[in-house]
């Protein structure tokens, strides 16, 4: 049993290196670990919602190995991303920005929500205040009318 679970453990820890390679791993650990961090808040363009330390898509790797190129050249990581920003635009962040037109994408949620909400006070405050149908009777002059109509 402590074996099985041993197992299980071993899986579970190293499933997220799956999608890197061994011919990408930089030999210095701390910039491997800064690749890392990078490339997990980086979404894959071909997976969509897996970042691209997660991802086996060939322009996952691609990046993986962009990033592990620009630290070693010496960038930091805010330039890295910075950089990888620009050349895909800011759909690549797995976690987007609230600046510029991103505030309009991060407020539409709450506001449709408020929108609905008043839209649903003003139905309910129409519906309270409408007459009941057994209170709208008509004049003696329409139900004469109407007899009117019946009997031809």
């Amino acid at each position: 049993m402590k074996r099985l679970l041993l197992i299980l453990s071993l899986l579970a820890i190293s499933a997220p290196a799956l999608a890197v390679q061994p011919d990408e791993i930089l030999d210095d650990p701390r910039l491997e670990e800064r690749a890392r961090d990078i490339s997990a808040d980086l979404r894959c363009l071909v997976c969509r919602n897996e970042s691209i330390d997660e991802s086996n898509a060939e322009l996952a790797r691609d990046l993986r190995i962009l990033v592990r190129d620009r630290l070693v050249e010496g960038d930091s990581n805010e330039e890295v991303i910075d950089y990888i920003v620009a050349r895909y635009g800011e759909y690549v962040l797995l976690k987007p920005t609230m600046t510029g037109g991103n505030w309009l994408l991060w407020g539409a949620g709450p506001l449709m929500l408020l929108l609905a909400l008043g839209g649903g006070v003003v139905y309910l405050r129409g519906r309270s205040r409408a007459t009941e149908p057994g209170q709208d009777r008509l004049s003696d002059a329409e139900q004469a009318r109407l007899r009117q109509i019946l009997d031809d």
